[in-house]
């Protein structure tokens, strides 16, 4: 079977290598989003995936040699160059970019997603993040077939995985990457033999939409738990802020503080700290511990080196 694979992210990278090291397809392309510019200097550079693909190409890791695409459209150019390809089946993992009709028709077989929720749960593109937000105690991993509505496909594999409510975005992507590139070949290998079975997705239904920059900031109003779990949801993009005299401050890390409460005080006042958790935070309800801080434009620092450079800290207000 002739395999094309979309995606861009690192989550999408360990897949990769699984398609590649899988005997019964034959994967023709490798299709990721356009060099971007990135680092201090802006030098362009390709995505995870775009780098992963060069290397197993350079590395000859693949089973069987394949083009890199990095197209800006889904044109009709596109279309007739992969169409040459002959493909069979496309596979998708945070690719980015919506499949027409006439894209999918170019694929007998047809096309198929991962998606790290309990589909119909957290449809949409950050449904890592929207598990962790709202403290579920479970997500999982979805693989279905490419349908017309966005994730709306029959299933055809499904895993639940537990949280711990202490995940942060980067640690359950990584995880969520190694799920699913020990699930993919099983159902390539179906596909291929034709023995697959799928089946709709049932119950209900929700979405996660797309995450701005500026939703990083903190309101200290909200819960400890809330800002803990908005402060690992935007880990590491594009992370929880505060000011504190003016500056712009990262809170990193951070936890819900379990002693016993504090006296009343305003929310985001720096209260204190405890000399084995760290420094503690007032907020709308219970206070925040917080382990590890960023000034903007300076290094990530441990609570106690921070404090030994932000002498006026302690009983500051953060807003």
């Amino acid at each position: 079977m002739r395999v094309v694979f979309a995606g861009s992210p690192a989550i999408a990278v360990p897949a990769l290598e699984a398609v590649c090291a899988l005997s019964e397809v034959e994967l023709v392309a490798v299709m990721t989003n356009p060099d971007s510019p990135k680092g201090r200097h802006g030098a362009s550079e390709p995505t995870e995936v775009g780098a992963a693909a060069g290397r197993l190409v350079k590395e000859g890791l693949a089973e069987t040699k394949f083009l890199i695409l990095k197209p800006r459209k889904l044109d009709a150019a596109l279309r007739k160059g992969l169409a040459a390809l002959k493909p069979e089946l496309l596979v998708s993992f945070a690719y980015g970019h919506i499949f027409g009709p006439k894209f999918l028709a170019l694929f007998p077989f047809g096309g198929i997603n991962i998606h790290p929720s309990l589909l119909p749960r957290y449809r949409g593109a950050t449904p890592i993040q929207a598990a962790i937000l709202h403290r579920d105690y479970e997500t999982g991993l979805s693989i279905q077939r490419l349908a017309r509505e966005m994730d709306s496909g029959d299933l055809l594999y499904q895993e639940r995985v537990l949280l711990s409510n202490r995940e942060t975005t980067e640690s359950l992507s990584a995880f969520m990457a190694t799920k699913a590139a020990a699930a993919l070949p099983r159902v390539l290998s179906a596909l291929a033999q034709g023995c697959v079975e799928s089946y709709p997705q049932t119950g209900e239904v929700s979405y996660c939409a797309l995450i701005s920059k500026d939703q990083g900031r903190i309101d200290w109003i909200q819960s400890a738990e809330v800002i803990d779990a908005q402060i690992r949801a935007f880990t590491p993009w594009p992370l929880s802020w505060t000011l504190h005299g003016g500056q712009y401050l990262h809170v990193l890390e951070a936890a819900p503080y379990p002693e016993a409460p504090y006296p009343e005080a305003s929310a985001g006042t720096v209260l204190g700290i405890d000399k084995r958790a760290g420094i503690l935070v007032q907020t709308g309800d219970g206070v925040l511990c917080v382990t590890r801080l960023q000034y903007r434009t300076k290094k990530a620092l441990e609570w106690r080196v921070f404090l030994n450079g932000a002498r006026d800290f302690l009983n500051a207000r953060l807003v």
